[in-house]
């Protein structure tokens, strides 16, 4: 058997407003995505006989909920594609993260499989396929650094400076639908336009709500705002903070507290499979 392994890379919210609600409740958002050069891996090795299985155990992640399976057999079902594959799925992204990896994990395996299995799909019928899956998705086929829109699936691309992260992981995992539930989430923020954007500009709506329910947050969050502008990512746990080195950067997460896990990671302009699709 023969693996080919790809890149599942984390994503961070440079910042994040919820600027209103559908009628079908569900969230409009204006947020900044950046990818950073850390994340999952998954290995497909292409079988001919239209089997799609997982191989590997992940704890806490059956099978028929790993978004990775979902988005080999959506694609091979809009396809009608006659091949199957073998996942491995490596995963070093934490669940109740909010760094996006199993959003990653769709999107490395809707990208790889496009190219593995020949489809020749183009990046918006990839986006497109992506978006059944999650609001999320979107953004890692799209490639780019992004300012969002909708529910996230309005994409433009951004320009960002160079930077180094620290990312920090709370011991604890947030459910992102108790937070968007939360009534305390303010639901009101006055968009802005992409134009005003800059680095260090606006807050995340969510992280209130996330600090109040979870205090590990709050610690590690209040930890890391000594040495920067530190935010969480998403509806958490994850938070983070930019610095113009990487000498810098990890000098800071060597002070870290004991209890509190996480990584360094450069800033990546684009998504390691960009060019898979056109």
């Amino acid at each position: 058997m023969t693996l080919a392994t790809f890149p599942a890379p984390a994503k961070l919210n440079l910042f994040l407003h919820v600027v209103g609600r559908r009628p079908d409740g569900y969230h409009l958002l204006q947020t900044v995505f950046r990818f950073v050069d850390y994340g999952d891996r998954l290995s497909f090795a292409v079988r001919d006989d239209g089997v799609i299985r997982r191989l590997n155990p992940v704890s806490g992640l059956g099978p028929e909920q790993d978004l990775c399976v979902r988005a080999a057999r959506l694609l091979q079902k809009e396809t009608a594609c006659s091949l199957g594959v073998d996942i491995v799925l490596e995963k070093r992204l934490p669940m109740g993260g909010g760094l996006g990896g199993g959003s990653s994990d769709a999107a490395t395996t809707l990208l790889a499989l496009n190219r593995l299995w020949n489809l020749n799909l183009d990046r918006q019928a990839l986006q497109t396929l992506g978006l059944r899956l999650g609001a999320d998705v979107p953004v890692f086929v799209f490639g780019e650094s992004a300012f969002a829109e909708g529910v996230g699936e309005k994409l433009q691309p951004v320009s960002l400076p160079d930077a180094w992260y620290v990312v920090l992981v709370p011991p604890v995992a947030v459910a992102t639908a108790e937070i968007f539930a939360s009534r305390e989430l303010t639901r009101d923020t006055n968009p802005i336009k992409m134009s005003d954007f800059s680095t260090g500009c606006g807050r995340n709506d969510l992280e209130p709500v996330v600090c109040e329910k979870y205090p590990q947050v709050a610690e590690t969050l209040a930890w890391l705002k000594a040495f920067g502008d530190a935010r969480v990512t998403g509806s958490g746990a994850c938070v983070f903070a930019a610095f113009s080195s990487e000498e810098e950067a990890r000098g800071v997460f060597s002070r870290k507290p004991e209890k509190v896990s996480g990584f360094v990671a450069r800033g990546l302009d684009r998504h390691p499979l960009h060019d898979f699709a056109d």
